[in-house]
C-alpha cells in the first residue's frame, strides 16, 4: 500500500483533475488546484440536480430548487436592494433554509456575505452591524426582536425579514414577498474574480470584540477542494474504504449539528455538499431523541458535530441499544474531543468511524485532519497537514523549532484569509514573514507528521511565576474515566497571584483526593488543580461548541471569594 505522501504525488500531477500549480493570489505564493472553480457561483450552477438537497422539518427542497430561489433572490438584489460588487449584506438567523439560498444568492453577484452569530446579545449584534456597515440585513424574527430592542439600533440598511410572526419594522420587507414565484433560473452576470471578498465571519471575542476574518472565493473553494482531496489519498492508501462503483450507493446524508455562522457549520457541513450531491438535514434546535430519530429515517451518513453533541449521542446509543447502521463518519468541530469519546465513537457505533481536524475561522476550517485507523492509535493528534497549506512551530524567536518540540503554529496556503475587516493593526500583529499566519495555539508536530494541539499561548495560569497550560492539564484530567469534560482557568489567589482551578463534568462518583492521585503521575505537582468544582451535566458552551472557560472562571473566583 503505497504512503499518503505518494497519494497526494499522484492525485495531484500533472493532467490529473485536483493537479496543483504554483500560483500568486491576494500578493501571496501559493500551490493552488488548476481544476478549481473561478467563483462560487459557477460551483453551484455546476452541481444543480433535481437530487434533494435541503432537508427541514417538514420541508424539502432540490438543489435545483434552492438554486432558483437564490438566482430569485440576487436579481432583487441586484435590482431592486441595489446591492452592488463588493457591499456587505448581512444575515443572522437560525439555521434555515433561506440562510443557504441567501448565501448563494449574495456570494454569487459578488457582494460579501457577512454571517453574524445568531446567539449574539443585542449589544454584540449592534456591534457586528456597527463594524460591517451592511447594505442589507436578511433576518428572521428573534434577531428583528433583538434590533427593536436596541436603544439606539444602528440604521442605513434595508430589511428583508423571515419566518417573521409580528410585524416587521419599518420600510422591512418580507422573504416571501422578495423570493416568490416564478423563480427565475440564471443569476444576474456579475463579474465575480476568485481573489474577490466573499464573506467575513466573526472570531469567537472570547478576549474582547470579535474580528471580522474576510476570505475570497479562492479561500473557500480550495478548502472544500482540499477535503476532497484528503478524502480520495485516504481511499487511495486503504485508510478508508472506498464506495463501490456499481452499484452506485445512495445518496449521502449530512446532520448538520453546528451553526452555519461557524466556519465549520458552513464549510465543512454545508458548503461540502454541492460537489459531493449529499442532502443536508437541519433541526429547529439539537435534542438527542429527536436527533436520533432523523438519523434514521433520513438515513444519515455523516454527522459533524461538538463534542457535546457527540457525547449525547454517545450515551443515547449505550441506553438504549441503537446502533445508527446508516452512520459512516462522525466528525469534530469547534473543540477538541476528548481521547475517551474518541474511542467510544468506534466502539458504540456499528459502522461509524471518528474524525476531526483543526481549522479556524481565518483558515476556512482546514489545516490539518485526521480519521478512522489513525485517529484511534493517536487520539489527542488533530491529524496531518493540507497539500495546499504549509505548517510550520516556531520558537519566540519566530524560528522553526525541531520536531517533537514545542512552540506556536503558524500556517500559510491557499485557504488562509485575506486579513481582518478594517483592523490594519490585527493584521499586522497576525501575519508574520509576509505571509504566515500565527495561530496563537501551541503545538508539536512529531516524526510522522502528525500536529498535537497541546495549549492556546494566552491560555495560561500562572502560578508564582510558573507558566501552566490549561490544555495541558485538561488532558490529564479527562483521561480519568469519571471526567467527560473539563475546563481548567486561574483564579486569584493573594499568596502566588493565580491558583489552578477546575471545572468537571463527571458521569460517576469521584473525590477530589482521588483526581489528585490520579494526576500525581501525570503532571508536575504546581500543575494539579488546588480547586475542584464538580458537575453532574455537560458543562456550558457557545455556538461554536466551546467551553465559556470565562463564566466559569468568573463563577468559581465569586464563590472562593466567598469562602
Amino acid at each position: 500500500m503505497i504512503t499518503r505522501e505518494q497519494a497526494l504525488e499522484a492525485l495531484t500531477a500533472a493532467g490529473q483533475p485536483y493537479e496543483i500549480a504554483n500560483v500568486e493570489a491576494i500578493g501571496r505564493k501559493i500551490r493552488a488546484f488548476k481544476n478549481a472553480p473561478r467563483n462560487l457561483r459557477e460551483l453551484f450552477a455546476a452541481t444543480r440536480s433535481d437530487k434533494e438537497f435541503l432537508v427541514y422539518e417538514d420541508e424539502r427542497y432540490t438543489f435545483e430548487q434552492v438554486w432558483q430561489r437564490a438566482c430569485t433572490l440576487a436579481h432583487a438584489l441586484a435590482n431592486d436592494f441595489g446591492v452592488k460588487k463588493g457591499d456587505r449584506v448581512a444575515v443572522a438567523m437560525r439555521n434555515y433554509p433561506e440562510w443557504i439560498a441567501s448565501y448563494m444568492a449574495v456570494s454569487s453577484i459578488g457582494a460579501m456575505f457577512v454571517a453574524m452569530n445568531a446567539l449574539w446579545t443585542a449589544d454584540e449584534m449592534a456591534y457586528g452591524l456597527t463594524m460591517s456597515t451592511p447594505k442589507l440585513l436578511i433576518a428572521d424574527q428573534e434577531r428583528l426582536d433583538r434590533l427593536a430592542s436596541m436603544a439606539s439600533a444602528p440604521s442605513g440598511f434595508a430589511i428583508i425579514g423571515v419566518r417573521t410572526t409580528k410585524q416587521s419594522p419599518a420600510g422591512a420587507q418580507a422573504w416571501a414577498d422578495v423570493v416568490r414565484a416564478p423563480y427565475l433560473t440564471s443569476m444576474p452576470d456579475i463579474d465575480v474574480a476568485p481573489d474577490d471578498d466573499l464573506q467575513m465571519l466573526f472570531t469567537s471575542g472570547s478576549t474582547g470584540h470579535p474580528k471580522g476574518a474576510v476570505s475570497t472565493h479562492r479561500n473557500v473553494i480550495h478548502a472544500l477542494m482540499s477535503w476532497e482531496l484528503d478524502l480520495q489519498a485516504a481511499f487511495a492508501t486503504g485508510l478508508l474504504t472506498p464506495p463501490p462503483a456499481d452499484p452506485p450507493p445512495p445518496q449521502s446524508v449530512m446532520l448538520l449539528g453546528i451553526p452555519l455562522f461557524h466556519v465549520t457549520g458552513l464549510l465543512s457541513c454545508y458548503m461540502a455538499c454541492y460537489r459531493y450531491q449529499r442532502k443536508l438535514v437541519m433541526m429547529y434546535k439539537w435534542d438527542v431523541e429527536k436527533g436520533a430519530d432523523v438519523i434514521e429515517r433520513e438515513g444519515v451518513t455523516h454527522m459533524t458535530a461538538t463534542p457535546a453533541i457527540t457525547g449525547d449521542l454517545v450515551a443515547f446509543s449505550r441506553r438504549t441499544g441503537r446502533k445508527f447502521p446508516t452512520l459512516i463518519t462522525i466528525g469534530g468541530g469547534g473543540a477538541s474531543r476528548a481521547p475517551e469519546q474518541v474511542r467510544a465513537i468506534d466502539a458504540v457505533f456499528e459502522k461509524a468511524f471518528p474524525g476531526t481536524g483543526w481549522g479556524m475561522t481565518e483558515t476556512n476550517a482546514i489545516g490539518v485532519g485526521i480519521a478512522s485507523s489513525d485517529y484511534l492509535r493517536k487520539p489527542e493528534s488533530s491529524g496531518r497537514v493540507s497539500a495546499v497549506l504549509d505548517i510550520r512551530v516556531v520558537d519566540e524567536s519566530n524560528q522553526p523549532v525541531p520536531t517533537g518540540q514545542r512552540g506556536e503554529l503558524q500556517i500559510r496556503g491557499a485557504s488562509i484569509m485575506r486579513g481582518y475587516y478594517n483592523n490594519p493593526k490585527a493584521n499586522a500583529e497576525n501575519f508574520v514573514d509576509g505571509d504566515w499566519f500565527k495561530t496563537g495555539d501551541v503545538a508539536l508536530i512529531d516524526e510522522e507528521g502528525f500536529v498535537f494541539i497541546v495549549d492556546r499561548i494566552k491560555d495560561l495560569v500562572i502560578r508564582g511565576g510558573e507558566n501552566i497550560g490549561c490544555g495541558a492539564v485538561e488532558y490529564a484530567l479527562q483521561e480519568h474515566p469519571a471526567v467527560e469534560e473539563a475546563c481548567v482557568y486561574g483564579v486569584p489567589d493573594e499568596r502566588l497571584g493565580e491558583e489552578v482551578g477546575a471545572t468537571l463534568y463527571v458521569s460517576a462518583p469521584v473525590t477530589e483526593a482521588e483526581l489528585r492521585s490520579f494526576l500525581e503521575s501525570r503532571l508536575a505537582k504546581f500543575q494539579i488543580p488546588r480547586y475542584f468544582r464538580l458537575e453532574t451535566q455537560p458543562l456550558p458552551r457557545g455556538a461554536t461548541g466551546k467551553i465559556l472557560k470565562k463564566d466559569l472562571r468568573a463563577q468559581a473566583a465569586k464563590e472562593l471569594a466567598r469562602v
